[in-house]
């Protein structure tokens, strides 16, 4: 180098038994030449996108613990670079990635809008990683300024299927105790599926009535939870209470530790009560084959018990914030954006309202159901709005 400092550039990368091929040396290769950059992406080699992948999967799809990534986001990070960037990008070089040449490429993805935005987003985080080591200036899927990159929607294109009263009550009766108290758990504590396999019996407090959610369990795999507000405690009603204390008298894994929904199958081998069940099987085997026989004629998930739950408090007219707490949402934007539905009732009891507004007197309404006049917002300096902005009073 110009300092007069000596740099490394030979390594031993491994024998001819590991690397029978020049083509499987020089790919095992690739990843120690990208560290050789100290000139831009150009210095010494050109970078094409599995070079790139290779190196994401090595720095950033490991497992670090706390610190890292969980294991749901490598796993499903993994599925989409190995299922869809690979297979379309892997040989063009990472500077001749183009944001219109990508948003065409998912355009012609026949996949929902959800799946082409995780697409979009995983190839996002790639090309962030790529600017972190100096190997690009720029994300060409974010674009330079905002709306200047790869346009695609997340939008959903079905409504996620609620419960109301009478269908959870049909099928909670269908149910035998095991399956009633996980959708008791759902439905009222909000807990999503990983957090539900990972709770164990020391997680409940029955004197206080309270749930600690520590660990989120994925494919059998012990992770932390999906944030940090999921981490605060969560209540539990005395009628819920009962139901757990039920299942944890009859369960042959009652200890402190052991899970609450271990696995008693024989094909668990040494494993078995000491790992949770598959809650997906459990849904297909058990829930879904239930609702079925009830007459649901509904989607059903583990997340519609979620769904549910933050609808029905939103119905019950319960304060945002007290609802973005029990469910343990970041924000209350995620609360009612995403998971509360207003019922049909709610819905037309709000647009009576209204119209009860705008009817006559003829029709014997109270003159005070309606406010004669809308107020006029004010500045902080006495100035009206409208007439701030220059918009003509009535528009």
């Amino acid at each position: 180098m110009p300092s007069g400092q000596r740099v490394m550039r030979k390594r031993v990368i491994g024998s001819l038994e590991t690397y029978g091929t020049k083509k499987a040396a020089e790919k095992a290769a690739g990843v120690f030449r990208m560290t050789l950059l100290d000139k831009g992406a150009s210095a010494l080699t050109t970078i094409t996108i599995r070079n790139l992948v290779t190196h994401f999967r090595e720095q950033e799809l490991v497992d670090r613990g706390e610190e890292g990534r969980s294991y749901s986001t490598r796993d499903r990070c993994e599925s989409v670079l190995t299922k869809w960037i690979l297979p379309r990008w892997e040989k063009t070089p990472i500077d001749q990635i183009r944001t219109v040449a990508v948003e065409e490429w998912l355009r012609s993805i026949s996949r929902a809008k959800g799946t082409k935005a995780k697409i979009r987003n995983t190839m996002s985080v790639l090309f962030n990683h790529a600017i972190r080591w100096d190997f690009v200036p720029n994300n060409p899927i974010t674009g330079p300024v905002r709306g200047s990159g790869v346009r695609q929607s997340a939008k959903r294109e079905h409504i996620p299927d609620v419960l109301d009263v009478g269908e959870f009550q049909a099928l909670l009766e269908e149910l035998q105790l095991r399956e009633r108290v996980m959708l008791w758990l759902g439905m009222t504590a909000g807990l999503r599926r990983g957090e539900l396999a990972g709770l164990r019996w020391c997680d409940v407090n029955f004197e206080k009535l309270t749930i600690d959610v520590l660990r989120s369990v994925v494919d059998q795999r012990v992770g932390k939870v999906k944030t940090e507000a999921s981490k605060k405690p969560v209540p539990i009603d005395p009628y819920v209470a009962k139901d757990l204390l039920d299942w944890r008298r009859v369960s042959k894994y009652a200890s402190p530790e052991d899970y609450v929904f271990a696995t008693d199958a024989a094909r668990a081998g040494s494993k078995r009560g000491k790992q949770p069940l598959w809650l997906a099987k459990v849904m297909q085997y058990h829930i879904q084959p239930a609702a079925q026989r009830v007459g649901l004629g509904k989607q059903i998930a583990w997340h519609t018990f979620r769904h549910t739950y933050t609808t029905l408090l939103h119905a019950n007219g319960e304060d945002v914030k007290v609802v973005q707490e029990l469910l343990r949402h970041g924000s209350a934007k995620i609360t009612m954006d995403v998971c509360a539905q207003a019922v049909t009732k709610a819905k037309h009891t709000a647009q009576n309202r209204v119209v009860a507004c705008l009817r006559t007197r003829e029709d014997g309404l109270v003159e005070h159901l309606c406010p004669q006049s809308v107020p006029t917002p004010e500045l902080a300096n006495g100035g009206k709005l409208l007439k701030r902005f220059g918009v003509p009073d009535g528009i």
